[in-house]
């Protein structure tokens, strides 16, 4: 088995491609979105229940916590592989698992069938015998933190991924991704394997993601329920984000953003950087932390003002909390949206080394010997596709943040309450198809 090997860039895995959205369909999608915005708007007292329906239900067979053990035995093996296996990052099990599976692959899948991270989550078995051995059944109070242990959580590991050195390094990443799960251990035993729900950034932002799901199980007690509802069904059953939580959607929002925005030439000529001849990552530390925190901070203030300014048009009608909702549907988009070339070029090495592990020609998937490439990139055939996929999930989402909003918001408000978050939506559709359509270093 031979494969191709290169550089790798601020998204940790795959090699540099320069991938833009043909202008045509970056202008066309930012028509439509305003658009059809304004039509769901005008029409907004016509629009579906959203009423989740059960398929089926049936006895639990796999107790979470099982499932749990074998998701930490698995972590346990990465780590291994990460400290002793190759340095190489596209030959080494460990970074290609954690970037292209933990972090783009069981999001999407998440979207479209269910929260699939909850039962391999590597905490909560571990979590629950340590808990039953020690005898643990209290609390130190930790909760009453909210999900503060989930954003600094997350605000360090997007700092990680876009910012630090070598978040593709499988020692760097072993030892973090170890040194990470210890912390969260530690705290859900005094805590409780409940408090993971807010506290783990991963279990809260897989968890969030997945409410956009037409497909999820919900499980009462031994029994599981598998449930389907229009897109965004979930969303609209789930309570009203708390302040902490709304802190954390944003960060999800404003990661997402920078990380598209500091591969674009315009980004590099701010900082004065020569996209053709960069530096490296340790000569924008410092940009790229301010860089990033400008968005963040940007865009909190852009989403709270302009949910104040609703509510100071719409009234006491104008419900505030839970339009913050809306937003979990433009985090989802915009994942898929991102990641998805990561996917299929980073995806085909994970698929690779999960086939032949140790690279000496074994076939663990019974798959043949194959090159990994990424002609198809410049298949006009293949790009138009992809081009689609992209333009469909920024679209989308933006449309279905707006239903949501739509129903959130609540019925009493006046009209004028939902244009200034519709016109916020719109700038970030449109933000979001630029991103994708103009010029970048990866």
């Amino acid at each position: 088995m031979a494969l191709t090997s290169g550089t790798a860039f601020a998204c940790a895995l795959p090699p540099s491609v320069i991938l833009t959205l043909p202008t045509g369909h970056y202008i066309t999608g930012a028509a439509l979105t305003v658009g059809l915005t304004a039509v769901l708007g005008a029409l907004s007292h016509r629009l579906p229940s959203l009423t989740p329906v059960t398929l089926l239900e049936r006895r639990v067979l796999v107790p979470g916590a099982v499932s749990s053990y074998i998701g930490f035995l698995g972590f346990l093996g990465l780590i291994l592989i990460g400290l002793f296996g190759s340095r190489d990052p596209m030959h080494n099990l460990m970074t290609l698992v954690f970037w292209t599976g933990v972090w783009i692959a069981i999001p999407l899948g998440s979207m479209l069938m269910g929260n699939l991270w909850r039962p391999i989550n590597p905490w909560t078995g571990p979590v629950r015998i340590a808990r039953t051995l020690i005898g643990r059944t209290g609390s130190i109070g930790l909760s009453r933190c909210g999900h503060l242990p989930a954003i600094l959580g997350y605000a360090g590991f997007v700092w990680f991924q876009m910012v630090s050195l070598s978040p593709d390094d499988p020692a760097v990443l072993a030892l973090t991704a170890l040194a990470y799960w210890g912390v969260i251990f530690v705290l859900a035993v005094l805590e409780g394997e409940d408090w993971l729900e807010q506290g783990e950034f991963l279990t809260v932002l897989l968890g969030m993601i997945a409410k956009v799901s037409p497909l999820w199980l919900r499980i009462d007690g031994n029994r599981a329920r598998l449930m389907a509802g229009w897109p965004g069904a979930q969303v609209l059953a789930s309570p009203p984000l708390t302040p902490s939580a709304t802190i954390f959607v944003t960060l999800a929002l404003a990661a997402l953003t920078f990380d598209g925005l500091a591969e674009t030439f315009w980004w590099q000529a701010l900082i004065g950087e020569n996209p053709l001849e960069p530096t490296g990552r340790s000569g924008v530390m410092v940009q790229n932390t301010i860089g990033l925190l400008a968005v963040w901070v940007l865009t909190l203030t852009l989403i709270l003002g302009v949910i104040a300014l609703g509510r100071r048009l719409g009234g006491a009608g104008f419900a505030t909390g839970p339009v913050m909702l809306s937003f979990l549907a433009i985090a989802a988009g915009y994942h898929a949206a991102h990641y998805l070339v990561m996917l299929l070029t980073a995806g085909q090495y994970t698929l690779a080394a999960l086939n032949d592990p140790f690279f000496v020609g074994e076939a663990w998937l019974g798959l043949p010997p194959f090159y990994v490439s990424f002609g198809f990139l410049t298949d006009p055939s293949v790009m138009p596709l992809i081009y689609a996929a992209q333009f469909v999930a920024i679209l989308g989402a933006h449309l279905l943040a707006v239903v949501l909003a739509l129903k959130l918001a609540g019925q009493g408000a006046r009209p004028l309450a939902h244009l200034p978050l519709t016109a916020l939506m719109v700038a970030y559709t449109v933000l979001g198809l630029w991103l994708l359509s103009t010029a970048r270093t990866g």
